[in-house]
């Protein structure tokens, strides 16, 4: 639950003031855009970067969104309000306002980071994989399919993961209806073949991770070798570690895929030193 919330021209209002409107399209129809960010010490980790890829999606969608500086003051009203003496999920959204025309609805929250989240940086994952239903290059070639935009129409992914807690698992994988690993609901695949870390490339639809994008320049730096590919579900078996990066839960290793055991990677303790994502005691 959102502990603070802070509205584009108003400031933070009380938690559970209401202030959408009924008719807000980002509530009728999921019509809008928004990026999450990991708060620690009362500032948003990666924030410009965030708002960056907030900026391709609205142009992706033809939304008109506040300028940076603008969802900059928003999201430091909202971390001021928060403090700095817990981890933090900063989101900010906006959506297209009133149906039948209106300035758009612009507001962020803060809520603490779940504990079940923070746990799986230390448990790890044990995903299944699920088809997305479209073949690899169709979003690609179908604007109007949303790939690449972070939107707010997760209804399928919400129910895809209730699905894979359902049967047992932690998350899920989605992949393409021709068999390429794609993404997370709500995070980046990153796996290691040897030394070598890989992520897919966006020319598949799936939306560029910020988490990954940082942690392959920090992999740069120190001479890790990193690259973008396709590649088939089945080949993942044989990579030396999977990784699923998100801007809340971090950089969380896979264990198994549909039950079959992953190797842990040797890159995973750098990996998180990369990310800095507090890891819970056992």
């Amino acid at each position: 639950m959102a502990e603070v919330v802070a509205v584009l021209g108003r400031g933070v209002i009380r938690a559970d003031e209401p202030f959408l409107p009924g008719d807000d399209l980002g509530v009728l129809r999921g019509d809008g855009v928004f990026e999450t960010a990991n708060v620690r010490n009362g500032q948003p980790f990666l924030l410009p970067e965030h708002l960056a890829r907030m900026e391709r999606s609205a142009q992706r969608m033809e939304l008109d969104l506040p300028d940076s500086v603008e969802l900059t003051e928003l999201a430091t009203q909202a971390c001021k309000a928060f403090g700095t003496q817990r981890e933090g999920a900063l989101r900010i959204v906006c959506t297209r306002g009133p149906e039948g025309g209106g300035p758009p609805t612009v507001y962020a929250t803060i809520s603490p980071v779940p504990k079940a989240l923070a746990a799986a940086r230390r448990d790890g994952l044990n995903m299944t994989v699920l088809s997305l239903g479209y073949p690899v290059d169709a979003r690609g070639d179908a604007p109007w399919l949303m790939g690449g935009a972070k939107c707010l129409s997760y209804a399928v992914a919400m129910a895809a993961q209730r699905y894979a807690k359902a049967n047992g698992y932690d998350d899920l994988l989605w992949r393409s209806e021709d068999g390429y690993a794609l993404e997370g609901p709500t995070s980046t695949l990153v796996w290691q073949e040897g030394g070598t870390l890989f992520t897919v490339p966006t020319d598949t639809g799936i939306l560029a991770g910020t988490t990954a994008r940082f942690v392959f320049e920090k992999a740069a730096e120190e001479g890790i070798p990193t690259a973008e590919r396709r590649v088939q579900v089945a080949e993942l078996a044989g990579a030396d570690g999977i990784w699923m990066t998100s801007s809340v839960r971090g950089i969380v290793q896979v264990r198994s895929l549909d039950h079959v055991p992953v190797k842990a990677g040797d890159l995973d303790a750098t990996l998180r030193r990369f990310g800095g994502f507090p890891t819970p005691a056992a």
